[in-house]
């Protein structure tokens, strides 16, 4: 059996809807039962509410477990949730976990220098120390964080993506392409003690990302570059916690420093995904865009 955990988010659902298309089984972890209604009628999904702080609560999740998708939020204790649900699942018995981690596709980009990666790291050296065979993917900055409703992505309403980047070029992925790899991964074997890094199959500026947005939607989007402090101040005036608005300070700033991105499509080619561009990704969500 294989489980994922983090399965309501925007990355596990993705990847529970690719395990249902390919009638796949899988158990999906899930601490809110409203979310989890969004699974319900999907044909070999096996719904099992626990929380990763508590062990205590995952004794039906890792029962006949083979591999586990270890998914949790970035902005709630992420080190505490996955290093203790590592013991817990060592505990029980399973044999491996393969960690959804993240990485820059910034060249020279200092890891240290964002508290995500810096994280993620922290995460992957105590899981590669823990006895358990390890697997981590990796992908980039997703496309979806372009999509109005984000934090940082277009100003819905207002056609206008607002950075303080400058020319800075970032290579995202489309989540449904991470989400293909993961599940061709976790179905299949050889991938103890492997890193699978991911980005989509450009570098694009902020002008350009606007201008596959309006050739994608018919309608002219446009960049405007702010300085940090504007962004930040327009993301405190949004409600964004002052922890979060920390955090994507360092990215921004880190980003700024390091204009050029890396493109990494190897781990697509060796699970035989096609990359999705940047304008496929905004065709497909043209819609969304307009909104």
């Amino acid at each position: 059996m294989i489980l994922v955990t983090g399965a309501t988010g925007l990355s596990g659902s993705m990847i529970i809807r690719e395990f249902a298309q390919q009638n796949m089984s899988v158990r999906a972890l899930f601490r809110n039962p409203d979310k989890a209604q969004q699974f319900h009628g999907l044909s070999d999904v096996e719904l099992v509410q626990g929380d990763m702080l508590q062990p205590e609560s995952l004794t039906a999740a890792f029962r006949d477990v083979e591999r586990v998708l270890m998914i949790s939020s970035a902005r709630e204790r992420m080190v505490q949730t996955q290093c203790g649900f590592i013991d817990a699942a060592k505990a029980a018995g399973v044999p491996h976990i393969v960690k959804y981690s993240g990485k820059e596709s910034g060249v020279d980009f200092d890891p240290d220098k964002f508290r995500g990666t810096r994280e993620h790291l922290e995460i992957e050296r105590y899981l590669e120390t823990s006895g358990l065979a390890w697997t981590h993917l990796r992908p980039s900055q997703f496309m979806q964080f372009y999509l109005p409703g984000t934090l940082a992505g277009v100003e819905a309403g207002q056609r206008e993506l607002r950075m303080p980047i400058g020319d800075s070029r970032l290579s995202p992925v489309d989540i449904e392409d991470v989400a293909k790899v993961a599940v061709a991964l976790m179905r299949s074997d050889g991938h103890e003690g492997k890193a699978y890094d991911m980005t989509g199959p450009e570098a694009l500026s902020m002008k350009e990302i606007v201008e596959q947005i309006s050739e994608a939607t018919g309608i002219a989007f446009r960049y405007t570059e702010i300085s940090l402090e504007e962004k930040l101040q327009e993301l405190r005036a949004k409600g964004m916690p002052e922890p979060a608005i920390q955090t994507l300070n360092e990215i921004f700033a880190e980003r700024s420093r390091r204009p050029e991105s890396h493109v990494w499509l190897q781990t697509h080619r060796a699970f035989g995904v096609e990359p999705t561009s940047f304008l496929e990704f905004a065709r497909r969500n043209a819609q969304a865009f307009l909104r």
